[in-house]
């Protein structure tokens, strides 16, 4: 593995110094900005103060054109605080409630890329959002995006069918850049391994898209809760999803299962579900469904987990499910997405249980509004809200969020 690995500043530098004329001539080139500033708060009936963060993101990199379908892009991103006081898991304050957005600067991608009409294949540091992200993704919401060190080939043999597979050496998580003197197994900035994705796609029919992904993920410096021995998260998911639309319904179905890999310690054998279906009326949607992840016997948190997939997207915006409690947590969930005053408005109900036993988690309301601002390109604004009722039962504890955001890109 180590015949492997690439010398990151070395590829960032020959993507940056790619011939501009090769981008200019394809029209596809060009800078690459993004600036985003972010408040968080964050109220919890613990003994933790309440968290106030203000912290910005700067994104600058440029992206060539293509040359006989080969590319290189180069990003850089640094986050700094404003102003507030919270824990970003590495500046100390262990008083205050987390809000997990050290800050720091670091190359957030630097790759080649080459694109063919069958085949593509990109090496280096990359973005990887396979499907939902439910199980692999970038945790775009966080400030430090998580992103991966490797190699990924997508082949595209008929219109129907296109195959994904993906070598990961490193995967750069959102506590980094730096591990620092208070980075332990469950926030490391960065974790090295030797871990394996296939995905297949295949469109049954204009209605209906078939999935079908083997995961195995070789995390052997990881560590599923604190005082978890190292290598728990090391695990092989293999699972199938059907999605698709019909008139104005659409629809989710999914089922996998995890086994521990490797030098695994737990004997892992737990499984998941989704079952969703939405309705759209003019430009809005209404969607219920129910998510399960599962939980296990024997010592120890043995539950299903998705330790390298967009975790915010689901179980709620409050993050309380971000590791799967060891009773596994089944979440039942309603919600609307509608176009008002030039945005969108969302709203999400949640009633969370256990998978394994009768113990009621609580349940949890989300609220947000996007929209773009008027008379300025690119500049786009955010209100968001979440606020989780812990039952008496619960691992979770009653938290309140709430997050204002200003993002411009170009």
């Amino acid at each position: 593995m180590q015949a492997l690995r690439i010398h990151w500043l070395a590829l960032a530098l020959l993507a940056a110094s790619a011939p501009a004329a090769a981008g200019d001539a394809a029209g596809k080139g060009g800078a690459i900005l993004d600036l985003r500033y972010r408040f968080e708060h964050v109220t919890q009936d613990n003994a933790l103060d309440d968290a106030d963060a203000h912290t910005l993101r700067t994104r600058v990199g440029y992206r060539t054109g293509a040359w006989n379908g080969w590319s290189a892009l180069v990003e850089a991103d640094d986050v700094r605080r404003l102003g507030g006081r919270y824990n970003d898991t590495r500046n100390g304050r262990t008083g205050h409630s987390v809000v997990a957005d050290p800050e720091g600067t670091a190359i957030n991608q630097a790759l080649l890329h080459f694109g063919g009409e069958r085949v593509a294949a990109t090496v280096g540091r990359q973005r990887i959002n396979l499907d939902n992200q439910r199980f692999v993704g970038g945790v775009g919401w966080r400030q430090n995006e998580q992103t991966y060190d490797g190699v990924m080939l997508q082949l595209t043999p008929t219109k129907k069918l296109s195959a994904t597979y993906a070598w990961l050496g490193r995967v750069n998580t959102v506590f980094g850049p730096d591990d620092g003197p208070r980075a332990n197994a469950v926030n490391r900035a960065d974790s090295e391994g030797d871990s394996h994705l296939l995905n297949l796609r295949y469109a049954i029919s204009p209605r209906m898209v078939a999935t079908g992904y083997h995961y195995r993920l070789d995390l052997d410096d990881l560590a599923v809760t604190a005082g978890a021995p190292m290598d728990s998260l090391s695990s092989a998911t293999t699972g199938l999803r059907l999605a698709g639309t019909f008139e104005r319904l659409d629809y989710a179905a999914e089922f996998a299962r995890q086994d521990a890999l490797h030098g695994n310690p737990w004997d892992l054998d737990s499984h998941y579900h989704l079952v969703e279906l939405g309705i759209r009326l003019g430009k809005a949607r209404l969607a219920a469904g129910e998510e399960l992840l599962g939980g296990a016997g024997g010592p120890g948190n043995r539950a299903f987990q998705t330790p390298l997939g967009t975790r915010h997207k689901f179980q709620g915006w409050a993050d309380m499910f971000v590791t799967t409690p060891a009773d596994g947590v089944q979440d039942r969930y309603a919600g609307a997405v509608v176009p008002v005053a030039g945005g969108s408005l969302q709203a999400w109900y949640h009633d969370f249980s256990a998978e394994r036993g009768s113990a009621s988690y609580g349940t949890e309301l989300d609220v947000s509004y996007a929209r773009g601002i008027p008379g300025v390109p690119g500049l786009d604004a955010l209100l968001k809200y979440a606020r989780h009722d812990a039952d008496r039962t619960s691992p979770t504890v009653d938290t309140e969020k709430f997050w204002l955001q200003v993002q411009y890109t170009y």
